[in-house]
């Protein structure tokens, strides 16, 4: 029988920025932007969540909800190094590990019970080790399953353990909300509450061939998931296992509609720079590089070139991106989004003629530098002139760059 512990730290972005400043500890904190922007709410306090405030809400409806919070742009080189710090300490835990996202992990500690005890002995010399070495709060869940320990640390919140033994996780699921479940979102959960299903123990009863018959595939997924079991999307690997991404994408929404070709051009520089970072984080290079262009009306054109060789350098993403968005941009039509996106991604790049392999090689070694610059000192250390025409925030909930567990895995 698996052991699984699920942590998850809690208001990772607001408890880093308390940290830094003790006067927001206890008050209503949004982290993410201004109310007046058109982001989302990366992290919410406890005190911003009494008011109905959650994370991925807009944030000029965090406002209307709860104008007497304080609203902070975020600080996103903080939170990779403090992820980097919980990453280094469940790497003593447990060398099955998978980090899930900044700010959660997955740590499989079957067969650990002769080093660090028993279940619930070992979530408490972690959670302890955390608290300590951080002077941050997180939850644990533990379970069988990796569904089971999510669903557990979210229960746990805030700053708590729960074990949910084998045995025992319908018993546990069977009350809770469907949208407990993770993947259940809200259009989902919507058409589940139509059918009647409304709890986990009404989905558990549902006729599987009757879900998949709805829901397809998924149908099928979320069966298995009401049961407690890994089922379906996020769930079927091993913990630790190591799944190359499809594609590497980064995006941004603009807090102003912007026309001025200079901004957009300079903005597909800092997308391109934060795509090349992780494929090399991934060891990865891509063949087709895809351009995403919102306007104002939301209108949305996707184009994609696909390279004569694969590749993972900044400057090679940013000349494809930028002669898409030249070939294909609506003059004068205010746009709301950009985005740049590398697909067909393999481990090498191919064959190489002699001179474009050894300009590869010497960009390679520069982006290397420059790549261990920002781990040092931030994503903004180092940029391409390009990027620097206009100032560019990176956002708190977009995809970060440089974080644990993302470096090239042995082949």
């Amino acid at each position: 029988m698996q052991t699984i512990f699920h942590l998850d730290m809690d208001a990772f972005f607001v408890s880093v920025e308390e940290l830094y400043d003790p006067s927001l500890k206890g008050r209503p904190v949004v982290v993410g932007g201004r109310p007046n922007e058109r982001g989302v709410v990366a992290a919410a306090s406890y005190a911003a969540r009494k008011f109905g405030v959650h994370s991925a809400m807009p944030l000029r409806q965090a406002y209307k909800l709860c104008p007497q919070a304080l609203f902070v742009d975020g600080h996103p080189d903080r939170y990779r190094e403090y992820s980097e710090r919980i990453y280094k300490i469940l790497g003593r835990f447990s060398p099955r590990l998978e980090m899930a996202s900044i700010d959660e992990a997955y740590l499989d500690l079957t067969g650990c019970e002769r080093l660090l005890g028993p279940p619930l002995q070992a979530a408490h010399r972690l959670h302890e080790a955390v608290a300590q070495e951080t002077c941050l709060a997180c939850s644990i869940g533990i379970g069988t399953t990796r569904l089971i320990a999510k669903v557990a640390s979210d229960q746990a919140k805030p700053n708590g353990i729960l074990w949910v033994l084998s045995g025992a996780e319908r018993d546990f699921l069977a009350p809770l909300e469907i949208r407990k479940i993770p993947g259940i979102g809200k259009v989902t959960e919507q058409n589940l509450h139509r059918m009647g299903i409304r709890t986990v123990a009404d989905l558990a009863e549902a006729r599987p061939d009757f879900l998949e018959g709805e829901f397809g595939l998924w149908g099928a997924a979320m069966a298995g998931k009401a049961r407690g079991e890994d089922a379906g999307g996020w769930f079927e690997a091993p913990v630790g296992a190591h799944e190359d991404p499809k594609s590497v994408s980064h995006e941004t929404t603009f807090s102003r509609d912007a026309t001025d070709a200079r901004l957009l051009e300079a903005t597909l520089v800092r997308l391109s720079e934060m795509v090349g970072r992780r494929l090399r984080e991934y060891g990865l290079h891509g063949r087709t590089v895809e351009l995403k262009l919102r306007y104002s009306d939301f209108s949305t054109i996707t184009r994609a070139h696909t390279l004569e060789q694969a590749t993972q350098l900044d400057t090679v993403i940013l000349e494809a991106a930028l002669d898409l968005f030249r070939e294909n941009r609506s003059r004068n039509r205010p746009v709301r989004l950009l985005g740049v996106k590398v697909s067909n991604l393999s481990h090498e790049p191919g064959q190489l003629a002699l001179l474009y392999r050894e300009r590869q090689e010497k960009w390679q070694r520069a982006l290397a530098a420059a790549d261990r610059l920002r781990d040092r000192y931030g994503e903004r250390s180092v940029e391409l002139a390009g990027g620097l025409e206009h100032s560019w925030r990176e956002r708190v909930h977009e995809n970060p760059a440089g974080l644990p567990s993302k470096k090239p895995r042995p082949k």
